[in-house]
């Protein structure tokens, strides 16, 4: 994963990304949460809204395949679907995985 190539695109330094990003994991992890818990109990409402946070910050930092996912798990809850949302959610958790193992090593 290059940071700093998505520093730069995103306008910032590669430790200012760094820290964001870092931020992201974080609120991004809690908002998966919600949202697993929101499919579990199809909420669709929850799962829109769950999806809609991880969709901005994404694309604020360029995570454009999780923000693509959750653009598509949104708007797919929007219209009353949960097909295809807890594979979506494990998707979501590998790639946020794999970016948390890959700032640990930028350090």
């Amino acid at each position: 994963m290059n940071f700093r190539e998505l520093a730069e695109n995103a306008g910032l330094e590669e430790d200012e990304f760094l820290k964001l990003a870092e931020l992201f994991i974080e609120v991004s992890s809690s908002d998966l949460k919600k949202l697993q818990h929101a499919i579990n109990r199809a909420d669709l409402q929850s799962v829109a809204e769950a999806a809609h946070s991880i969709k901005g910050a994404s694309g604020n930092l360029g995570f454009e395949e999780i923000y693509e996912v959750t653009k598509g798990v949104e708007m797919k809850a929007r219209q009353n679907i949960l097909e295809g949302a807890s594979e979506a959610a494990n998707f979501l958790q590998e790639k946020l995985d794999l970016i948390s193992k890959a700032l640990k090593r930028s350090y």
